[in-house]
């Protein structure tokens, strides 16, 4: 496929849909009749810019309007796709006003496997947990954001189980609103 092709189908498809994909996600939206064609043209992208490669298997359109939420937001649930993920810890308690300091990456919670992400877009880091479905549906929200966030709660009693730092913890703004 040449470059300007793959490029156009690349913006007609951020239009509709997150700029963030999975190398399965480009394998189906530019399909080729032989693999290195495809590794050929995805390196090129790659090469010119048009495509950032934000993990291992994970790719952002760089010449696409960021309109679907928080990049790294996006980048962590293209990540975990097959698992439940959500904001959590830190970055849910500090844009809760639980703590005042801004968290240096993202933290979320999953279902999945722990792990940690260095992208050109911030840090990512997952932590395992062992929540039901049920569970996680109770205690999380869904803003218009690619992600669930953690009640401020259920964030607090993550930071607890997984044995985290609560010095910073304005215990008195935990019990306003949401805490149950």
């Amino acid at each position: 496929m040449r470059q300007l092709q793959a490029i156009q189908l690349l913006h007609s498809h951020c239009r509709t849909a997150p700029p963030v994909f999975s190398k399965r996600d480009l394998e189906v939206l530019m399909p080729h009749a032989k693999r290195q064609s495809f590794d050929a043209t995805l390196r090129r992208l790659v090469d010119s810019g048009v495509l950032v490669r934000a993990a291992y298997g994970i790719y952002v359109n760089a010449l696409s309007p960021t309109g679907h939420g928080s990049v790294l937001d996006q980048i962590a649930r293209a990540l975990r796709r097959s698992h439940h993920s959500y904001v959590s810890l830190e970055s849910a308690l500090s844009r809760h006003g639980v703590i005042s300091e801004v968290p240096m990456r993202l933290t979320l919670m999953t279902t999945g496997r722990s792990g940690e992400f260095d992208t050109p877009y911030g840090t990512i880091e997952f932590t395992h947990t062992t929540r039901s479905v049920n569970a996680i549906l109770e205690g999380t929200v869904h803003f218009d954001a690619p992600l669930r966030f953690a009640k401020k709660w259920m964030a607090y009693q993550d930071l607890k189980h997984v044995g985290r730092n609560l010095d910073l913890v304005d215990h008195e703004a935990l019990h306003d609103d949401d805490w149950h």
